[in-house]
Order: structure tokens, then C-alpha cells, then sequence
């Protein structure tokens, strides 16, 4: 067992709470530091259904990569969503760790996880953002190239589909074989002009806006975006090892509710 306060030194660690952005609000955000944890449920986001999940299974924690709390709350009751996650956690005494942006940004994070999946080599940054303070470096988004023949982006995009588990995709065809791929988990398109100066031909992101769309075709770059849900919860997986690894005396479980909120005709 490990103590609530515990798991998260050890998942700083990791992937150090200092280095999420200005906006975010990752952290240790609902619960008693000094609860003891002996089940741990691990899912992209914590939903009602998650908290549910976690009651069943006699969790005492939630790791998740969005933040259960983003935006400051004037409020929390039960006519909310919002509220309702709360009360929950904190009336089954259910304690939350967040781990975003940090998460995002490091080594062995979201990015190298999407990376991975696609079956990209030669990984590197897209973008560097800085150092930690052990001499590491971070930053969103990854470059890697294709093995085997290149594929064009219909084939590619239809790879993307299958490998990620998304309900559909959508893309921009540049009429360029894929050789070189970046990757941006979650709502990454303003980070196109970094994947040219990379010499990618290819990039595979979420959330574009139709201006994304024009301007990839414009720039002469493949789009790919595989939505949010998919090209994150990739490192669900990367975080329950984690922590089944680091804390051998916890059980780690993975969230079976928590799926893409939305589907395509």
C-alpha cells in the first residue's frame, strides 16, 4: 500500500507536475494526502460512470490524464456534472491525481505513446519546450518516419483509424506519400508550421478547426486528425504500468466505461 501523497511524489517523478502550462491545473486535486491506497483506477478523464467504476472496484484513487477540476468552480452540487463527480469523490472518499500537460510534455508521455502505436521510428521532439530540473528535455508533440513502403494518406489515414480505435477520422490528402509523421496528441493543429520545418509530410493531431483544414491544404501537409479521445488514451496504458511497476503492493486497475464520447454516420 502507499499513501495518496505518496503516488504522486512518485508520478512527479516521472512526469513533474512544475512542467504542465500556464493554463492547465494538473496536480493532486480531490482528497486526503494521507489516505491509504491499495486499489488504484487509471482512466483518460474522470466521468460520473468512471467514479462509479471505482466505487465498485474499491478504488481509493483516480490517476487520470484531464483534469477532474479545469476551470475554477463557483459551485458544487448535484445539478451539475461537474458537481456530481465531486460529491461523489469526496462523499466515497475517493482521492484524484491529474496528470496533463506534464504528461504530454515528457519522455515516455502521450506523445511518445501515439508515436509508438503508429509504429513510427527514429522518434524525436516536434517541439522543445525546456529542461526539468534533472537536465531532461520536454515538449509537446513527436517526429518519427514510416517503415516499410510509404503509404498515401487514404491508406494511412485508414492505418490511423484501426491502430487508434477511432470511430472515424478525418484528413486533408496533400497528394504526398507518408514517410515522415508528426504526432500531437489531443488538440495540437497550430503546431503544423513546427511539423514542416521538421520535414514532416504528415501530421496526426485532434480538434482541428476548418481553418486547420485550409491551411494544411495550403502549407501542401497531410492531416490526419484521429479526435481527442483516441489519440490520448494511448497512454492510459503507459500510466497504469507506471504505476503497477512502481507500486507493487497496489492493484492497478483500467477504466472498461470510459469510451469515445461520439460516433460517425
Amino acid at each position: 500500500m502507499a499513501t495518496v501523497r505518496e503516488i504522486y511524489q512518485y508520478l512527479d517523478g516521472l512526469a513533474p507536475f512544475s512542467l504542465q502550462m500556464d493554463f492547465d491545473n494538473a496536480g493532486f486535486l480531490v482528497g486526503r494526502g494521507d489516505r491509504t491506497v491499495d486499489k488504484i483506477l487509471v482512466s483518460l478523464d474522470i466521468t460520473e460512470e468512471v467514479v462509479s467504476e471505482a466505487v465498485e472496484l474499491g478504488c481509493q484513487l483516480i490517476v487520470s490524464h484531464h483534469p477532474v477540476i479545469f476551470f475554477p468552480a463557483k459551485s458544487v452540487t448535484d445539478t451539475t456534472p461537474d458537481g456530481r463527480i465531486l460529491l461523489s469523490l469526496v462523499e466515497y472518499n475517493i482521492a484524484a491525481i491529474c496528470a496533463h500537460t506534464n504528461l504530454d510534455a515528457v519522455s515516455g508521455g502521450v506523445n511518445d505513446a501515439l508515436a509508438q502505436r503508429l509504429g513510427l521510428t527514429n522518434i524525436e521532439q516536434l517541439k522543445q519546450d525546456g529542461v526539468d530540473s534533472s537536465g531532461r528535455p520536454y515538449g509537446i508533440g513527436r517526429v518519427g518516419n514510416t517503415a516499410g513502403v510509404p503509404m498515401y494518406v487514404p491508406a494511412f489515414a485508414a492505418f490511423v483509424k484501426e491502430v487508434l480505435g477511432a470511430n472515424g477520422v478525418r484528413f486533408v490528402d496533400a497528394r504526398r506519400p507518408v514517410r515522415r509523421v508528426a504526432v500531437g496528441g489531443g488538440a495540437c493543429s497550430d503546431m503544423m508550421k513546427d511539423a514542416i520545418a521538421l520535414g514532416c509530410d504528415t501530421f496526426v493531431t485532434a480538434d482541428v478547426k476548418y481553418n486547420g483544414f485550409l491551411d494544411a491544404k495550403a502549407l501542401g501537409l497531410n492531416l490526419i486528425d484521429a479526435g481527442h479521445y483516441p489519440t490520448e488514451q494511448v497512454v492510459v496504458p503507459v500510466l497504469a504500468k507506471w504505476l503497477a511497476d512502481g507500486l507493487p503492493k497496489v492493484e492497478v486497475y483500467t477504466t472498461q466505461r470510459h469510451k469515445e464520447v461520439f460516433s460517425y454516420l
